[in-house]
Formats: structure tokens, sequence, C-alpha cells
């Protein structure tokens, strides 16, 4: 895992956090706001997280949550330019769909796996609303580093529930709370923010703006259970091999040796 942008997912961790502004949450805004940034700087600043990586020194290759999903239905929540259904067209799974936010990034879906020779069905809507997704349809729902973004997280929860078939698997990754908690400084680790704090706030980054909320790690767990759901894995370690490979910001391995920065949830619809 080299230093590129697909290693910042320091966006939502402590050390980008100078500039954020605490707001109200309203959600029309929240979809301006993100979706905007999608569309204009998001792969350019903060890159993308796809499959077989789920996140910062955690990948599938590792860690097998899928298996195989040849034959299979798979959904994606925030599937940006289509890299993670592309992963999953290789390894034959029979339909792909996928559903993001930005219109952007859904038009280079589209072309990517075009050019690929892989079909999807593809959906610019936010993940909290009805769009059309068929019900108790799939074997998989995924997403990888989209979640977070919820303004709604039990009703996506419970849309995503609708979607899977009985014994359906749910797997997600997003930033581990306690990371976006903890800064690197002169060598040392130091809290930054309130790991109980799941106010929205607005951060500028690249002359753009997100809007976040951290959640607690217990906030996943106990909507995923009202949500119907059975947490089959919970993963939060860095991976060894992945670690030594490492060849960019010596701050962030060393902070990935002390704490998690990403966290993988594998559930199965009861």
């Amino acid at each position: 895992m080299k230093k590129t942008s697909a290693s910042r997912t320091n966006i939502i961790g402590a050390g980008e956090l100078g500039n954020a502004v605490s707001i109200d949450m309203d959600k029309d805004t929240v979809y301006k706001t993100n979706s905007s940034y999608w569309d204009t700087k998001g792969n350019a600043f903060l890159g993308a997280i796809v499959l077989p990586q789920y996140g910062a020194f955690v990948s599938e290759e590792k860690c097998k949550l899928f298996g195989d999903v040849s034959g299979k239905k798979l959904l994606e929540i925030g599937c940006g330019d289509g890299r993670s259904l592309h992963y999953h067209g290789e390894g034959n799974a029979s339909e792909l769909w996928g559903i993001d936010i930005s219109e952007k990034q859904i038009d280079k879906a589209r072309h990517y796996l075009t050019d690929s020779g892989i079909s999807a069905n593809l959906i610019c809507s936010p993940m909290e609303e009805e769009c059309g997704i068929p019900m108790d349809y799939f074997d998989f729902v995924y997403s990888i580093y989209a979640i977070g973004w919820a303004t709604d997280l039990e009703g996506v929860f419970h849309r995503i529930a609708s979607y899977l078939k009985k014994d359906g698997l749910f797997i997600f990754s997003w930033s581990h709370p306690i990371h976006k908690c903890v800064a690197s400084e002169d060598g040392m680790l130091i809290f930054k923010k309130c790991y109980f704090d799941e106010t929205w706030y607005s951060v500028s980054l690249d002359e753009a703006k997100l809007t976040l909320s951290d959640r607690k790690l217990s906030t996943y767990v106990n909507t995923l259970a009202k949500a119907g759901f059975m947490i089959e894995q919970l993963v939060e370690e860095s991976d060894d091999d992945i670690l030594h490979s490492y060849e960019g910001d010596a701050d962030f391995a060393r902070k990935a040796k002390m704490l998690p920065l990403t966290f993988v949830i594998k559930a199965r619809k009861l």
C-alpha cells in the first residue's frame, strides 16, 4: 500500500479536522454538499477505496468475508467509479447493481464497466431513498467506505435488509471511530476529539466542503440489530503484511500499529 490518495482515510480522522465546524444536519443540504464534492473533487483529492481493499491496511484477500460470489446477485451502496463492482464481476457474480449519490461517479462507473465488458444496473440516488432497487433479491449488499455518509443510518440499514434475501449478507467498511479521535503529533498519539461526540460537522478539503458525522462503533452495531441483522464478524486489526510493505507516511503506519484505522462488519439478515 503506497502513499497515494487512497491512503487518505485520514479525511475522517482527527488529523484532518482542524477546520471542522459543527452544523445542524439537514439531509437535503448534506446530499447537495457531498454529491457536489464527489462530482468535482472526490477522486482527485480523496481517491477511492475499492476492493480488494476495505480501507487502510485491511483487505478482502486476507479477510475473505465474501468467499465465492459466482452466480450471486450483489448490490453496492456507494459504488463510486465502479471498480469494486468490477472486482466482483471478475469473480463471476451473476448480477451486479450499484447506487451512488454522485451522477459523475455513476457516469464513470458506467463507462469503466462497459469498457471492461461487465454489465451492471447503476442508479444515481441517495442511499436513504427508494429508487427502484428490488426487494428480497440480493445475496450480498456491500459498501466500501460509503455507509458513514448516511444521514439516516437506521433507515438505510432497514432498506438494505429489505433488499436482501433471507440469510443474505451485508458487508461494509468505514473509518474506525477511534481513529477519528486520535491524531499523530511529534511521534505521539493524542486524543483530539471526544469519542462519544456524534455531532454533524462541515470540513473544508481542497477548496470544497464535505459534511460528516462520526458515529460510535456501538451505534453501528445496535442499529444493525434493530434492522434485523446478526453480526457474524467484526474486523478491526491492521494487516501486518500490508503494513510491512507500506512505503508511505511513517506516522500513519505507526498509528495503524497502535489502534484500528478501519473497521469491517459482516452481518446476516435474519
